[in-house]
C-alpha cells in the first residue's frame, strides 16, 4: 500500500519541475535610416529642354458646368499638357533618381503634400511624394468634384468631394512613377503624382530647371518623365561635395 503515496509524490515532483513555456517577446529592431555624411553631400542642377514645333495651347470649354466658369471668374482655362518657355525649357517634368540608392532606407517626411482643386483644375499639375507620406486632397471650389487616382502599383480610390468638405488624407504604399489623377465630373481635370521610396525628386519650374540637393556621392541613373513628351534618363557620377550639371533634351520632329 506504500507504493501509491510514493507514486503520487513522484508525480508531484515531476509536475513541479515542468515550467510553463513562455513565448519570448521579440522586439522589433529600429530601422536604420540613411543620412548623408556631413560635408559629402552633392547637388545636381539641370534643365529639361524641348526642341520641336511650337506647342499650341488648347482652350478648355467648361460649358458642361457653368459653375466652373463662375469659379474662374471669367478667366480662360487651357489644357497645358506641354508648357515651354521662350528658350525651350519644359515645365512640369518630373525628375528623379531612378537607380543608385538601392539598399538605403529613408525617413517618411512629416510634411503633408497638398493636391488642391481650384478653378476646376488640379494644382499642382505634377507633384512628388514619398511612400507613406500624407497627401491632403482639398476642394477649394464652390463646385462638386471627384478625386480618382488611377495607379497600377497602389490601391485605387474614387471619391466625391462637395464644396467645403474637409480635406481627405491619403497616402500611397508603394513606389510608382507616375499615377494619373482625374475628376470623373470634369473630364479636363488631371494631375500626376510620382511616388518614390526616397526624397530625391523635383518638378521643373516654368524655365525647365531643377535641383536635386543633398545627394550622397555615387553612381546614379537620373530619370525624367513628362506627360506628353515621354521619358528620358542619363547616368550621373557624383563626387563628394560636388555641384554638377545634367541637362535633358526632348527632340520632337
Amino acid at each position: 500500500m506504500a507504493i501509491l503515496p510514493a507514486a503520487l509524490l513522484l508525480s508531484a515532483c515531476s509536475s513541479s519541475e515542468k515550467k510553463p513555456e513562455v513565448a519570448e517577446k521579440k522586439t522589433a529592431e529600429p530601422v536604420a535610416y540613411f543620412h548623408v555624411e556631413p560635408g559629402t553631400a552633392a547637388t545636381l542642377h539641370g534643365k529639361v529642354a524641348y526642341h520641336g514645333p511650337k506647342p499650341t495651347r488648347t482652350l478648355i470649354s467648361m460649358e458642361s458646368d457653368p459653375a466652373c466658369d463662375k469659379a474662374n471668374a471669367g478667366k480662360k482655362l487651357y489644357d497645358d499638357q506641354l508648357l515651354v518657355s521662350a528658350d525651350g525649357g519644359v515645365a512640369n517634368a518630373f525628375v528623379y533618381v531612378k537607380t543608385g540608392l538601392e539598399g538605403k532606407k529613408f525617413e517618411v517626411p512629416t510634411e503633408q503634400a497638398v493636391l488642391d482643386q481650384r478653378g476646376c483644375a488640379f494644382g499642382p499639375r505634377v507633384m512628388g511624394v514619398q511612400v507613406g507620406q500624407a497627401v491632403l486632397v482639398r476642394n477649394s471650389d464652390p463646385v462638386e468634384h471627384n478625386i480618382h487616382p488611377m495607379p497600377k502599383n497602389n490601391r485605387a480610390w474614387n471619391e466625391g468631394m462637395s464644396p467645403g468638405a474637409p480635406d481627405m488624407k491619403r497616402h500611397f504604399a508603394r513606389p510608382e512613377v507616375m499615377i494619373k489623377v482625374k475628376c470623373n465630373v470634369h473630364s479636363w481635370m488631371r494631375s500626376y503624382v510620382g511616388v518614390l521610396d526616397h526624397p530625391y525628386f523635383a518638378v521643373t519650374g516654368a524655365d525647365g530647371t531643377f535641383d536635386l540637393k543633398n545627394l550622397p556621392p555615387g553612381d546614379y541613373t537620373i530619370g525624367v518623365w513628362h506627360e506628353k513628351l515621354g521619358e528620358l534618363d542619363q547616368p550621373a557620377k557624383l563626387a563628394a561635395s560636388a555641384a554638377q550639371t545634367l541637362d535633358f533634351k526632348f527632340d520632337v520632329k
